[in-house]
């Protein structure tokens, strides 16, 4: 496990939030699967809530901003100047959806989408650092970018963020790692999903001690299982879509710090 006390360096997926139709219902599921409780985000905040696990904060639950838009899981990417990355994001060919904007004294973000339209968010650290704890049961542990074009979406990150790339293969699939510019450490991936029915998008994985009970849990409460528990290379996976229609997997929790 790690706790996390000082802001995220750039371009690190250093936080998720997820919006819902029904608040409520995804407290009480989010609670029963990963023994999370939840505090307010404070009174302008719009009913959005932070979710924390022994203490500390570590992924927000809220309302959908938009209606007519499905139930998703929203990563975010560090940034040490939302206004210079958001400019960055513009001329890359990406589109901002919520320009930079502050949010009461947590922080300054925007949200975006990448050449390819899969849809993120950027945060400057106020008195919100973001993920607090990480690599635990419950907690984040990595964001996986997925894609039909692993080249022209390397390209946009590459021009945003600074970030390099390490190529992995295996089994025939095409997949890169993520690395930060500040000292090169993996902290996402890109998957080459290119046979996919879905558009691109982030994925979030959480980490579990117990993924095949964590998964069975998971439909006890109403979710179903796009890919039951099975062993991979990085430890045991599986990936859940929650009673409200978002997805996330959840995979073997990691013996590393952040």
């Amino acid at each position: 496990m790690s706790t996390k006390i000082s802001a995220w360096p750039a371009a690190t997926p250093m936080w998720v939030d997820l919006g819902v139709d029904d608040v409520d219902a995804a407290k009480a599921f989010y609670a029963e699967l990963f023994d999370w409780t939840f505090t307010p985000g404070g009174p302008e905040s719009g009913g959005y809530l932070l979710a924390v696990l022994r203490g500390h904060a570590v992924a927000g639950i809220g309302p959908k901003q938009a209606p007519e838009a499905p139930a998703s899981w929203t990563t975010y990417l560090a940034s040490d100047d939302v206004d210079e990355t958001a400019g960055k994001i513009l001329n890359g060919g990406g589109q901002l959806i919520a320009p930079p904007f502050d949010v009461m004294d947590s922080g300054r973000m925007a949200l975006a989408s990448d050449s390819l339209g899969s849809v993120f968010g950027i945060w400057q650290a106020g008195n919100h650092i973001g993920a607090e704890r990480v690599n635990e049961h419950g907690a984040l542990c990595w964001n996986e970018l997925h894609t039909r074009d692993q080249e022209a979406a390397r390209s946009f990150y590459t021009d945003v963020f600074d970030v390099s790339f390490q190529e992995i293969h295996d089994d025939g699939h095409e997949y890169s790692t993520i690395r930060r510019p500040l000292d090169g450490r993996e902290v996402g991936g890109v998957f080459n999903d290119a046979e996919a029915s879905l558009p691109d998008h982030w994925m979030t994985w959480f980490a579990s001690d117990h993924v095949h009970g964590t998964a069975l849990r998971a439909v006890e409460l109403g979710a179903t299982l796009i890919r039951p528990a099975a062993d991979s290379p990085l430890g045991r996976t599986a990936i859940v879509r929650a009673p409200q229609g978002e997805t996330f997997g959840i995979i073997d929790a990691p013996r590393t710090s952040d």
